[in-house]
């Protein structure tokens, strides 16, 4: 299934507008140029939202039961709705614990499609409540062929589109090029009934250019669903440093960009103690110029809600303005390894 803006995009018209082709504009004065077309097709993609909207982001802990996760997710989204959030997002892989602590050909079986039973309920759900929701998945493509998937659901309950998780690391405790192929959908943004979003997940948020591309796309606010957090013997020492850069890097692509950005982490302890990881928590969203404006604790549960104003993105962008600067004729050598 093609999970491309272009092609949901197309999907959705021909389910709302079912008519014969129209035959092709006679050539003359009146047909648009090419280069009008393209005009044209780029205002119609990014469509520019204008209203406030309100975002959630759940934190919450994982038990070992994935369906008792999904009803945990759904109770933390009513709460999030009923808190004034029109998009809500949950974290890294929520329908489990962090599994990616050992490499066990066996926990492949925690993995589902997408469509699938997770985004079939979700959907339900966002269309009952009138919300979005950003919901990351272990996505099984087809055999031996495995995702870490962030779905994004609309406010009418259907699967909006896919991000496949594109940076994939490979850590002590964080083993994740066992199960994750890297996605190959690069780093979209999608419409939705309350703002243009994009999400990318965890690891990805080390990345600059990841996060540079998916605002040129257009979104409004970028999300990042997180897993991450402390091995206990490394706490005492660098626990501070860790997460001030984790921080600091996701405040810098809100402010290099000019749009919001949105971390939503796991937290809890999850493991045996001496080879498991405490979950940090500390969700937050930052503004278009990187100020935090709203954080959650690094030891419980909790919704973040946060308002994001477009205009805010225009007057940032206007007095600070990054993306006029750029010079986009002098960075072909960042597509190399290592300049050498």
């Amino acid at each position: 299934m093609d999970f491309t803006p272009t092609a949901i995009h197309a999907q959705k018209r021909t389910k709302t507008h079912n008519h014969a082709q129209s035959p092709d504009p006679p050539r003359g004065e009146h047909n648009p140029s090419p280069g009008a077309q393209r005009a044209s097709t780029l205002c119609q993609n990014i469509k520019v939202h204008a209203a406030k909207f309100r975002i959630g982001l759940v934190q919450m802990a994982c038990s070992l039961d994935p369906n008792e996760n999904l009803a945990k997710a759904e109770w933390r989204i009513r709460e999030a709705a009923a808190r004034g959030a029109q998009i809500v997002c949950l974290q890294e892989l929520f329908r489990s614990q962090y599994f990616c602590r050992e490499e066990n050909a066996g926990l492949f079986d925690l993995a589902e499609s997408i469509p699938g039973p997770s985004t079939a309920a979700l959907g339900r759900l966002a269309a009952e409540l009138g919300v979005v929701v950003v919901a990351s998945l272990f996505e099984r493509r087809t055999a031996g062929v495995y995702h870490n998937t962030a779905a994004i659901i609309d406010a009418d309950g259907a699967l909006t589109g896919i991000y496949r998780k594109m940076h994939i690391p490979d850590d002590p405790l964080y083993f994740e090029k066992f199960y994750f192929t890297p996605g190959d959908l690069g780093f979209p943004s999608f419409e939705t009934r309350y703002g243009r979003v994009a999400a990318l997940v965890c690891w990805d948020q080390w990345f600059p250019e990841a996060a540079r591309l998916a605002a040129l796309s257009g979104a409004q606010v970028l999300f990042y669903p997180t897993a991450i957090g402390w091995h206990p013997a490394e706490k005492e020492e660098s626990g501070a440093a860790q997460h001030d850069a984790w921080r600091t890097i996701q405040r810098a692509h809100a402010i290099a960009n000019g749009i919001y950005v949105a971390a939503v982490n796991r937290v809890g302890f999850e493991g045996p103690p001496e080879h498991g990881l405490e979950f940090w928590g500390g969700s937050f969203v930052a503004d278009p110029f990187g100020q935090v404006v709203a954080e959650a604790a690094h030891d419980r549960e909790e919704i973040l809600i946060a308002e994001c104003d477009p205009r805010r993105i225009e007057e940032v962008r206007r007095n600070w303005p990054f993306l006029r600067d750029r010079r986009i004729d002098a960075y072909g050598a960042i597509t190399q390894r290592v300049l050498d």
